[in-house]
């Protein structure tokens, strides 16, 4: 799907035109290619069908006045899209947001809004693998701090000679305050990847940091792993 940013002469486009698709939703409008639907049925297709479906269910059972702090809460969540203009999110939206960051690191569920405060961040990351012993030692800075958790993402191993892996990254551990910085990750690698990186390849990893009495992620933090001279 790609985003679009009319101009003067061409403000709004809607229909399809040679297989392309022209839309538009509160975020702005979009261009996507005309496919006809399918439903194969996937393990990740089930997985985001019933964390809506929670979702969902969650956000009705909040009270009337609940659901409007919620609402009136999404001017404090502001962000831009690639274009630079300001996107705001849905009061359901935020909610659905904040949900799904409790249930990543492992904390209850939110159900009366606690503000937008950000953590900490990290400002700091590398990571070194060993083949023998098979070893990924990360080293980052500040320490985690005793009311965030960090979120670990790796990526498979990769050719040396790659860069652009923002779509490749999976969830491998979530950090609290006991993981000390230098953190021994080959197990929490492997349990995912199966095996670490030749020493022709590597792999990327990223931190990315959230307060857990907010649920606000912090800016995310990644590095290219290097290998033990």
């Amino acid at each position: 799907m790609a985003k679009i940013k009319f101009g003067q002469l061409i403000s709004e486009a809607s229909g399809k035109v040679g297989g392309i698709v022209f839309s538009k939703n509160k975020y702005g409008a979009y261009t996507r290619q005309k496919v006809s639907p399918i439903n194969p049925q996937t393990t990740a297709q089930s997985r985001v069908r019933q964390f809506l479906a929670s979702a969902a269910g969650a956000w009705k059972a909040l009270t009337e006045a609940q659901r409007l702090a919620w609402k009136n809460a999404v001017s404090e969540w502001k962000k831009t899209n690639i274009f630079g203009d300001a996107q705001v999110l849905s009061g359901f939206n935020l909610f659905c947001k904040c949900y799904k960051t409790a249930k990543d690191i492992g904390e209850s569920v939110l159900s009366t809004y606690a503000g937008s405060a950000a953590p900490v961040g990290v400002t700091s990351l590398s990571g070194e693998f060993d083949a023998d012993p098979e070893a990924l030692s990360l080293t980052f800075t500040p320490a985690i701090p005793l009311d965030e958790k960090w979120l670990l993402f790796a990526t498979a191993p990769v050719s040396k000679g790659k860069t652009f892996v923002k779509s490749e990254y999976r969830l491998i551990k979530v950090l609290a305050s006991t993981d000390a910085s230098p953190y021994a990750a080959v197990a929490d690698y492997k349990a995912v990847f199966g095996t670490i990186p030749l020493e022709s390849e590597t792999a990327f990893v990223k931190l990315i940091p959230v307060l857990k009495s907010s649920m606000k992620s912090g800016i995310a933090l990644s590095a290219k792993c290097t290998w033990a001279a």
